[in-house]
């Protein structure tokens, strides 16, 4: 949709690494590439870097030069609109599901917010719900991405809920907000040297997946079978061809919490 165009013009300026074998995955090749050993290990600490640098910003090296504002970045620009995700991770709307009817208030930074994730950590204790949302991305985007150690010893497979719109239904999400999240992860890609073909195919697949209002069931973990994805509920989102709204009522705006 939006973003490929923003990205495409720095990942041209950033990547520093060779094109990557079109019979190697992107999770394995970049492992290699910045870690030198591929496996299970290292694969977990590619995604870690990944995923805590696309939620707080440039915290590490090797970089590139490429400015990642972060996810949790309060203030936030996509396309020129303002965009803050922080309340939603921070208990500020009553927008997490947890399997009633209407969306709850949850602290997601209450496992020590940003220092952790600093120190290529999810959370400072395991029985946070930082904990459990930040494993959840790792393992997720794990599979997402082809690494082939996912399961193994060393990366666990994910144990998160199998459907991404299930999860998300309550933030009713619009497309500046899905935009901005997406691009973030491609950011966080970008300042590491990924290529900017890769960048592009990883922009493409998370579009597909949660950028479409309504979009059909479709598999991302292979053991959990096809699911609803979308996260961008709002109903300024985009419709999916084949859309299954029956299936994927719309829900009212969060409310803030006093």
């Amino acid at each position: 949709m939006l973003f490929r165009s923003a990205v495409f013009v720095l990942a041209t300026v950033g990547a520093a690494f060779a094109q990557r074998p079109a019979n190697e995955s992107i999770c394995n090749y970049y492992t290699t590439v910045l870690l030198e050993t591929n496996n299970a290990t290292n694969q977990y600490t590619l995604m870690t870097l990944l995923v805590n640098t696309a939620v707080i910003g440039n915290y590490t090296q090797p970089n590139v030069g490429v400015s990642v504002p972060g996810i949790l970045n309060p203030k936030g620009m996509y396309n020129g609109i303002k965009v803050n995700l922080m309340p939603y991770f921070d208990g500020s709307l009553a927008s997490t599901n947890d399997g009633g009817k209407m969306g709850v208030a949850k602290n997601f930074l209450d496992g020590g917010a940003a220092a952790p994730l600093m120190n290529n950590m999810p959370a400072n204790d395991m029985s946070s719900n930082q904990y459990k949302l930040i494993t959840h991305l790792y393992e997720f985007f794990g599979s997402l991405l082809g690494c082939s150690s996912v399961g193994m010893s060393g990366f666990p497979a994910y144990a998160g809920d199998a459907s991404m719109y299930k999860v998300h239904k309550f933030m009713v999400l619009d497309p500046y907000e899905v935009g901005y999240f997406i691009e973030q992860i491609g950011l966080s890609a970008a300042s590491f040297g990924v290529g900017k073909s890769d960048i592009n195919a990883v922009a493409a697949a998370l579009e597909k997946l949660f950028d479409y209002r309504c979009a059909p069931k479709t598999t991302v973990i292979k053991a959990q079978g096809p699911q609803y994805q979308s996260i961008c509920t709002n109903e300024k989102c985009p419709l999916a061809m084949d859309s299954t709204c029956a299936a994927q009522p719309a829900m009212a705006q969060p409310l803030a919490v006093n």
